[in-house]
């Protein structure tokens, strides 16, 4: 399937490449593009669902004709991946019969509600990056170092509040003038993607017009952001989603790799 035509992109000794020079910032997402922070989440889900499964002795209120087996890689997938943190709690907790209430987003990581376990999961994730860290794609370092090197602002847009955390633990956090992630769009009241406002937001900060700015993007949602911000590129990293996904969805351009750019 054809896509978009693709601006200030060349084909050099049999590879593809940008002209960098001709843009005036790169807008990364983060989880997918920059680091392999999925691993971290589905550590993190793992952990807290099978405590509190292990947890769910007979007797428990929550526990009566419960499937009480352990959570697994599979569950992720069929039930938590690419949701909100909440919603995915209840997916899983639904599937397994057990009826919590919902609670508030503000409940403590304790309270046996949907929202206490979605917090608790937050904090699972906290403690595993702490302990296991998290390393950026060696292709994505080598574009990162050469982005700097040619003096082109960098900005990260990521709706994950984990996202400062993540930048730290890889040891990115001084690349950016800019991170919008979803702390910052609830408090700006921005909404997520695949609506193209966070980029905005971030091509804004780092003094560039969205025409002149690129996207870097492994979702479609995020994508979809791209294409709908009217950004000059928008180059889509398959990480799974499908080259045709990605250039459906808008990409100009799809690697597999960012070393490829670099």
């Amino acid at each position: 399937m054809s896509g978009p035509a693709v601006p200030s992109v060349g084909p050099v000794n049999g590879s593809r490449t940008v002209a960098w020079r001709d843009y005036a910032a790169v807008l990364f997402d983060l989880d997918g593009v920059l680091t392999p922070t999925a691993e971290v989440h589905m550590a993190a889900w793992s952990e807290m669902f099978n405590a509190f499964l292990r947890g769910l002795a007979p007797g428990h209120p929550a526990a009566d004709g419960a499937d009480t087996a352990p959570y697994t890689e599979a569950d992720y997938y069929a039930h938590v991946d690419g949701k909100p943190r909440y919603d995915g709690v209840a997916d899983l907790l639904g599937a397994r019969g057990i009826d919590l209430p919902r609670g508030e987003p503000g409940d403590a990581p304790e309270a046996e509600t949907v929202c206490g376990l979605g917090n608790r999961k937050n904090d699972a994730f906290t403690a595993v990056l702490e302990r296991d860290g998290v390393r950026p794609y060696p292709g994505s370092l080598a574009l990162l170092d050469h982005l700097r090197d040619l003096g082109v602002p960098l900005a990260v847009v990521s709706s994950s509040a984990n996202a400062p955390a993540v930048l730290a633990a890889a040891g990115l956090a001084d690349r950016f003038v800019t991170v919008v992630d979803g702390r910052v769009a609830g408090a700006l009241g921005l909404p997520g993607k695949p609506a193209p406002d966070t980029f905005l937001e971030a091509a804004r900060t780092c003094g560039a017009a969205p025409g002149a700015a690129v996207v870097v993007e492994d979702a479609v949602s995020g994508v979809r952001a791209g294409a709908a911000g009217g950004f000059g590129l928008v180059v889509g990293v398959d990480r799974g989603a499908g080259e045709d996904a990605l250039r459906s969805a808008g990409a100009h351009l799809v690697v597999t790799d960012l070393r490829e750019l670099a």
